[in-house]
């Protein structure tokens, strides 16, 4: 009888060595996370990383096992001020995961009460945005983009397109100015990009102080005066936090989105002949190739047994959706018809608040893309495409589509029609001349 095949560590990885842990960054890993998933089972449910050099987590692999976790709030917590690593000395200060993992005062890393009143905050002021002003302001920003690159023939859909709407429509749903807007964009993109990441930050956070303050004295038909209405009577610090946690977790997550799903249709000829061509592709892209392949940091409240793995108090443990996702246990899920039963929006008390509104911006910015550019295929060899390094994000690098060009009416450029912010001396457009930013750009366009 033979015997199975002992799995083989992914090229690079340093499994190789006892007591190795293996590591979700560099270019291996980004190329083809899937092998790295598939020899992580053989550690069982749970599996030794590292999600930087130096930084050190146990990832929860297994479907089941990553539900018993997201939904143990008593035995784990969110707040990553718990992180013994991090107190200890042990993660560099300038480690490239530490601004996504350390603790800010927001509903992402609260608990008990605290995460209560936070989180329903934030749930009861979303529920308010109106799903027809939603597609309205994502076609519009939708038209504005294509409006950009139409008469080309050609457009990277990354970052031309994908990158671009979430940061536009959430920038509309939120009330910024022009000069506020521009900030938020740099920040964010910064932040990500790993760009000059802590200066990013500092902007960004600079800009949403600077809208909390306008929004106090001139409140509008908004999420941030939403928010100051709410109840929760939040402070102007708490109010920072949530509207940049909101900012954040519904940006990054909604380019990847709609980007693996474009990359989806463009690459799997089948979808052209089924019926709910879009749904059909982004429940898919949800289920193999998530946006956030792994996060949801947990901390042990107390040394413990965990699916056979020792843990000690304020260990980081995170969960892998896309491993869970594509585990053995989960085929028959799908095959008998749960389509939407993955881990891609995670579950339990922490599950993100906004996915029916991140679907809906996804379907109406890929429908109006599909509709206006209906010939529009990919441009280079599929194999030649490349995914951004890091543990967290599931992106392409690029996505270079090409299509028949198509007409867009000329229109002159005025001013900004929107009120200057406060100390807008510190925004980063300047010395742009008189364009200003991007989301100064699409103010102008929506004026003309």
């Amino acid at each position: 009888m033979d015997r199975p095949t002992a799995p083989v560590p992914p090229p690079g990885c340093p499994a190789h060595q006892a007591g190795g842990r293996v590591p979700l960054h560099g270019p291996e890993f980004a190329a083809d996370p899937q092998a790295y998933y598939s020899y992580l089972r053989h550690y069982g449910p749970t599996a030794p990383v590292e999600l930087a050099p130096g930084v050190e987590a146990t990832l929860v692999t297994d479907y089941a096992t990553a539900l018993q976790l997201l939904q143990d709030s008593g035995s784990f917590r969110k707040d990553a001020r718990r992180w013994r690593d991090l107190n200890e000395g042990r993660v560099p200060p300038d480690s490239p995961v530490a601004p996504l993992l350390a603790y800010r005062p927001n509903a992402m890393f609260s608990d008990g009460a605290d995460h209560l009143r936070l989180r329903q905050a934030i749930t009861d002021s979303m529920a308010r945005v109106d799903s027809r002003r939603l597609s309205r302001s994502t076609a519009q920003v939708s038209d504005y983009l294509i409006s950009q690159f139409g008469s080309r023939g050609s457009a990277d859909l990354l970052g031309d397109y994908a990158k671009q709407l979430p940061l536009f429509v959430f920038n509309e749903l939120f009330g910024c100015t022009a000069d506020i807007g521009d900030r938020v964009v740099f920040g964010i993109t910064g932040m990500f990009d790993g760009v000059n990441a802590e200066q990013a930050v500092g902007v960004m956070f600079g800009a949403i102080g600077e809208l909390v303050a306008l929004k106090r004295t001139r409140p509008g038909d908004d999420v941030p005066s939403w928010l100051m209405e709410h109840q929760s009577r939040l402070t102007d610090e708490e109010l920072v936090h949530q509207i940049a946690l909101l900012l954040v977790a519904g940006n990054e997550p909604l380019r990847n989105l709609i980007g693996n799903t474009l990359h989806r249709l463009l690459t799997h000829d089948a979808y052209a002949h089924q019926g709910g061509l879009i749904d059909e592709a982004i429940d898919d892209t949800l289920w193999e190739n998530p946006p956030m392949q792994n996060l949801a940091p947990h901390y042990p409240t107390s040394d413990m047994e965990f699916a056979g793995q020792k843990l000690q108090a304020g260990d980081l443990v995170l969960v892998s959706f896309a491993a869970a996702n594509t585990g053995p246990a989960l085929t028959a899920a799908r095959q008998a018809g749960s389509n939407r039963a993955h881990l891609a929006w995670s579950a339990g008390p922490h599950a993100c608040p906004s996915k029916d509104p991140a679907r809906q911006i996804t379907v109406t910015a890929i429908e109006n893309l599909l509709n206006k550019l209906p010939d529009v295929e990919l441009a280079v060899p599929t194999e030649s495409l490349t995914w951004r390094p890091g543990p967290f994000n599931r992106g392409l690098t690029v996505l270079p589509a090409k299509f028949t060009p198509v007409r867009t009416a000329p229109r002159p450029a005025p001013e900004t029609r929107a009120e200057p912010s406060p100390n807008r001396e510190q925004g980063p457009s300047r010395g742009r001349g008189d364009r200003g930013g991007v989301w100064s750009q699409f103010l102008n366009w929506l004026t003309r």
